[in-house]
C-alpha cells in the first residue's frame, strides 16, 4: 500500500502523482519498437492493400469489464511511433479505477499508423491493467495492516519495466529489479555455502555480508524456524520466511522481534493474503501479480468513419 512520507494511506490522487514520470521513455521505446518489429517486420500489408495512404481515423480505447488503468504512456508512445503527427487524449489515469464501457484514451491520426499500432498497444495496455487490477485485488486485502504487496522476479522477459510499473498502479511495491542489485540467497545458494552444515550458517553469510558495499540489500530465505536465529545472527536485513504456516508465520514475525524485515513468500493466493497478512509480516511477496494473470479485456474501436483528405 502507497504510503505518504508521515506514514499515512496516500489517496488515489497522491498514488497518481508518484506515478508520473516513473516509466521512463527510452524502456517504453526500446520495448515498442522491438514489438512492431516483430508484429509487422516489412510494414502491414493489409492496411497498405486495402486503406488509402492519405486515409485518416479516430478510435477509442474502451474497457469492456472495470478495472485499474495502467499503460496509457504506452498506448500513447505506440500510437506516436506509427504515426508521429497522431494526436492522443488520455481520459484516464494510471491507477485509476474505472468501469465497464469508460472510454480511457482517444487517438486521431492516420489510418494506417492507428491499425499498425493497434495489436502491439493493446497487447501491452492489457496486461498492464491486467496485472494494476490483480494487484488492487491483494492490496485491498491487506488494508489496515502492515503488510507490503510487493512482485518478483516472474515477469514477462523483455516486459518487465513496464510490468513492475503496473503493480506500482495498482499500489503495490516492488522486489528487486535484477539480479544485480541486492543479494537474496536462497535455499540453493545456502546448501552450497554450507555444504549441508546448519552449523557453518552463521559465519558464511557473516563473511558475504562483510564482503558487501555498505549500501547494498542482504536478504536471506529460510524454509524453517531453525534457521531463523542463524540467519538473524549474521545481520541480515531482510528474512524472507518461504512456505511457512500462519502459525509459524506469526511465530516467527515474534522471534524475529523487529531485528529484520520480515517477508512471507508462497501459497500467496487472494483466499490466502489476508491471513498472512495478520501475522504481521512487512513484505508479502506474489508472483501470481505478474506471472499468471489474463489480460484485460480492452479494445480499440473506431469512433468515426474513415475520412480521405481531399487536395485542396
Amino acid at each position: 500500500m502507497t504510503t505518504t512520507s508521515q506514514g499515512t494511506p496516500a489517496s488515489p490522487a497522491d498514488a497518481r502523482v508518484e506515478l508520473a514520470g516513473s516509466l521512463p521513455a527510452a524502456a517504453v521505446d526500446a520495448v515498442l519498437r522491438a514489438a512492431l518489429l516483430e508484429d509487422a517486420p516489412y510494414g502491414d500489408i493489409t492496411s497498405q492493400t486495402l486503406i488509402p495512404a492519405d486515409a485518416r481515423a479516430t478510435a477509442v480505447l474502451a474497457a469492456r469489464v472495470p478495472g485499474v488503468f495502467s499503460g496509457g504512456q504506452v498506448f500513447a508512445a505506440a500510437m506516436k511511433l506509427a504515426d508521429p503527427d497522431a494526436a492522443v487524449e488520455l481520459l484516464v489515469a494510471d491507477g485509476a479505477a474505472f468501469d465497464a464501457g469508460t472510454v480511457l484514451a482517444r487517438v486521431s491520426g492516420n489510418a494506417r499508423g492507428v491499425l499498425l499500432a493497434e495489436r502491439v498497444a493493446l497487447n501491452l495496455v492489457q496486461r498492464m491493467s491486467a496485472i494494476a487490477t490483480r494487484t488492487a485485488e491483494f492490496t485491498a486485502l491487506v488494508t489496515g495492516t502492515r503488510a507490503r504487496i510487493t512482485d518478483t522476479r516472474k515477469t514477462t522477459p523483455g516486459l518487465r519495466v513496464l510490468e513492475r510499473y503496473a503493480v506500482r498502479c495498482g499500489g503495490g511495491a516492488n522486489h528487486r529489479f535484477s539480479l544485480s542489485d541486492a543479494v537474496l540467497a536462497k535455499d540453493n545458494h545456502l546448501a552450497v555455502l554450507t555444504g549441508g552444515d546448519p552449523g557453518k550458517l552463521t559465519a558464511v553469510l557473516r563473511g558475504a555480508r562483510a564482503r558487501l558495499g555498505h549500501t547494498t540489500h542482504f536478504e536471506v530465505e529460510v524454509d524453517s524456524m531453525e534457521q531463523i536465529e542463524p540467519v538473524l545472527a549474521a545481520g541480515v536485513d531482510t528474512i524472507m520466511l518461504d512456505n511457512f504456516s500462519l502459525q509459524d508465520l506469526a511465530a516467527g514475525v515474534a522471534l524475529v522481534a523487529g531485528r529484520a524485515r520480515v517477508e512471507a513468500s508462497g501459497n500467496v493466493s487472494l483466499a490466502t493474503v489476508a491471513g498472512i497478512a495478520a501475522t504481521g509480516v512487512d513484505v508479502i511477496s506474489v508472483g501470481a501479480l505478474t506471472h499468471s494473470v489474463t489480460a484485460l479485456d480492452l479494445g480499440l474501436d473506431v469512433e468515426l468513419d474513415v475520412e480521405l483528405e481531399t487536395a485542396g
